[in-house]
């Protein structure tokens, strides 16, 4: 099964290989993450070349049905995050 890698784990990683304090790593991977996030819910795309890029996209209004009573229901339209691997990532996933 495969390890789950939290923001900590990331940040502990970062610090390391750069050699930079934990405290400093932490507030540029938190930085990072919040200017992702407001730029893609501005419906901006992020590109980070050969990672992938983070998107939004609109979902439209559909029709579902409720898991407990089987009845349909309307599912309401929405905005939603959207990520595609780019071709270093997918490479590296492959091996």
């Amino acid at each position: 099964m495969a390890k789950v890698v939290s923001k900590t784990d990331l940040v502990d990683q970062i610090a390391g290989k750069l050699k930079l304090p934990k405290t400093t790593t932490s507030g540029v991977v938190n930085t990072m993450i919040e200017v992702i996030s407001k730029e893609v819910a501005k419906g901006n795309k992020v590109q980070l070349t050969g990672f992938g890029t983070f998107s939004s996209i609109k979902r439209a209004k559909r029709t579902g049905r409720n898991p407990q009573t089987g009845k349909p229901m309307t599912i309401p339209a929405k905005k939603t995050p959207k990520f595609s691997a780019g071709k270093t990532l997918k490479d590296a996933v492959a091996k």
